[in-house]
């Protein structure tokens, strides 16, 4: 059991932010409720920036940037959306800091109107986009960006809720309410996709009450995952703005019909959040544990001797194999890149930016195996002499920390890709099998009491009220997370009104 974290029983919430402090991840910023994001930790957030931009272009999205703050005046204009994040602003009211007659300095040059800076930039969007549209020709507009926004939180964690964070979001406008919703439905399934098949995290599609949607929205999809303590995440987001958006900015065009209309948008987001999620869902008590495929580093290679000859023999042994898993000449260009540094990294994919690291640093091995395995990279692989001399080495998987035999002439990278692909639907089943472990079905309001004070996701008919849910959070800390896309036709009676209701799930979430 590793020494510096708390285990997920003894102090979950403990649990968590000592595996960030051991992987190195983020660490507080001096600014309350913001972060540092460490090389380790952006590194993730950079292969999910990679896969989820490929995605989004494959979908015929582009990337662009608008300002980081907005017109206070521009949030008034959507009622709902102000309301909704009225207590969040951040507000920026000076140009300037004076020296006073104390000689200290202090805010000076007051703004004619104040900016907000930007909790989510739909208003500073909405008013680019009424300049850019003018008929059905200029539509789709299918714009993304990635930036950072600021919501001052008020109880605030690493990852999963901070005053500033990084996210994408995407704006899109179009000529028809259909193409609207088609939009919305086929991001929310790009998001889906995603978790599931680069994060590992198995996800439940559904639409949001009318009590827990986006300010300004006509329909908020989203979808949640389970974490290991039994709470409920949300993982990602996309609104169906209807024309809201479109008539508080005038977002018009002359349709086919040569008739002035508005445009129907949409908007979709993830966040650093996801961070966070996979941190939850997937590591245990000795560490961080990552999917392969937001892995910097697929594999590290410890060598293991006690001579200078057994030295020289191993770390020969070493580089060898490194150039078989990441390619002939590979090594050799780290080494020029690299100098004679005592990590080596060797690019595995060069499109990915993932590598394997050679660990030549003056360490005992055990130390760097405890490094590495914090750290959550999916293999570690170990070569001493005696390895060295029966042609084969050791492969540790980090998921069930479970070690094989492979031949040298054995190992390809062909054959690493296909280990990472197998470590990456272990990681997926297991957090599959616990989420379904962990569904639970109520057939009264009691009984949804009881099922949710024991964690977990609870399914039950209920007909969605605001007062009602609002009742039910203050009493229970639960919230209707979603309803299912796939079972949102069934009805049944309501286990708080007896009326007709819908399937939902409820869970306390983060």
């Amino acid at each position: 059991m590793a020494k510096n974290i708390k285990t997920r029983a003894e102090d979950y919430a403990q649990w968590y932010l000592d595996v960030i402090k051991a992987a190195q991840l983020a660490d507080y910023s001096p600014v309350r409720g913001c972060m540092v994001i460490r090389p380790e930790g952006f590194a993730i957030w950079e292969a999910i920036q990679r896969e989820l931009d490929r995605r989004f272009k494959e979908t015929g999205h582009v990337n662009a940037y608008f300002p980081l703050l907005i017109p206070q005046s521009f949030l008034t204009k959507e009622a709902q959306h102000i309301e909704g994040f009225a207590m969040e602003c951040a507000i920026v009211t000076h140009s300037k800091l004076e020296k006073g007659p104390d000689g200290k300095l202090a805010p000076a040059g007051e703004l004619e109107e104040p900016l907000i800076i930007r909790p989510t930039s739909e208003t500073v969007i909405g008013h680019m986009y009424a300049q850019w549209v003018q008929s059905y020709r200029d539509l789709p507009v299918l714009i993304n960006q990635w930036c950072n926004v600021m919501r001052w939180e008020m109880r605030t964690r690493l990852f999963l809720r901070t005053a500033e964070f990084l996210w994408q979001e995407g704006h899109t406008a179009h000529e028809t309410e259909h193409e609207a919703q088609q939009e919305t439905l086929r991001m929310l399934e790009v998001y889906r996709e995603f978790a599931e098949d680069v994060l590992a995290i198995p996800v439940i599609k559904g639409r949001k009450t009318e009590a827990e949607k986006f300010p300004g929205a006509n329909i908020t999809y989203t979808i949640e995952g389970l974490m290991q303590d039994g709470k409920a995440l949300q993982c990602g987001t996309s609104h169906n703005l209807g024309q809201n958006f479109s008539k508080a900015f005038d977002i018009k065009f002359t349709g086919r019909d040569q008739k002035l209309q508005h445009a129907w948008t949409t908007s979709w987001g993830v966040s650093t959040r996801l961070i966070g999620a996979t941190i939850m869902a997937h590591s245990d008590d000795e560490g961080l544990i990552l999917p392969p495929r937001v892995a910097p580093s697929v594999a590290v290679i410890i060598p293991i001797f006690k001579t200078d000859d057994e030295h020289k023999k191993v770390t020969q042994a070493c580089l060898k194999l490194a150039g078989q898993l990441c390619g002939e000449g590979e090594v050799e260009a780290a080494r020029k890149r690299q100098g004679g540094r005592d990590l080596l990294s060797v690019f595995f994919d060069k499109l990915t930016g993932q590598t394997v690291i050679i660990d030549l640093r003056d360490m005992r091995p055990g130390d760097k195996q405890y490094y590495w395995e914090q750290r959550g990279v999916p293999f570690r692989i170990e070569i001493g002499p005696r390895d060295v001399d029966g042609g084969a080495f050791v492969l540790k998987r980090r998921l069930d920390r479970g070690k094989e035999t492979v031949q040298f002439n054995a190992a390809t990278q062909q054959w690493l890709r296909t280990k990472l692909d197998e470590a990456h639907g272990a990681i997926y089943a297991r957090a599959r099998e616990f989420r379904e472990r962990n569904i639970h079905e109520a057939a009264s309001y009691d009984e949804l009491k009881q099922k949710v004070a024991a964690g977990g996701f609870v399914r039950c008919f209920f007909k969605p009220d605001k007062a009602t849910e609002a009742r039910i959070k203050e009493e229970t800390k639960a919230t209707v997370r979603c309803i299912p896309l796939d079972t949102e036709h069934e009805r049944g009676k309501c286990i708080v009104s007896g009326q007709e209701g819908q399937r939902v799930l409820f869970a306390v979430a983060y």
